[in-house]
């Protein structure tokens, strides 16, 4: 079962974030939830906890992500 977080991000930094995080080969997924409103999902084994959560720091700093509630009506995949 993946760990799931979820934030907000520039419309623009969307693919951005997508093409970062599939570069690090299998460590991050990531979904987008709310397009409009730069909603994304990110995904990761529990194992690999902290070198997920080491690199959306990371990203923090650059693309400025902002926590976010997962939506009450999000589907499961």
């Amino acid at each position: 079962m993946l760990e799931k977080l979820y934030f907000i991000v520039s419309r623009k930094d969307i693919g951005y974030m997508r093409f970062i995080l599939e570069s690090y080969d299998g460590l991050l997924f990531m979904r987008t939830i709310d397009a409009a409103k730069g909603l994304i999902e990110v995904g990761f084994h529990p194992s690999r906890r902290q070198d997920a959560l080491a690199l959306l720091q990371s990203l923090t700093v650059e693309v400025g992500l902002e926590p976010a509630d997962p939506p009450a009506d999000l589907a499961e995949l």
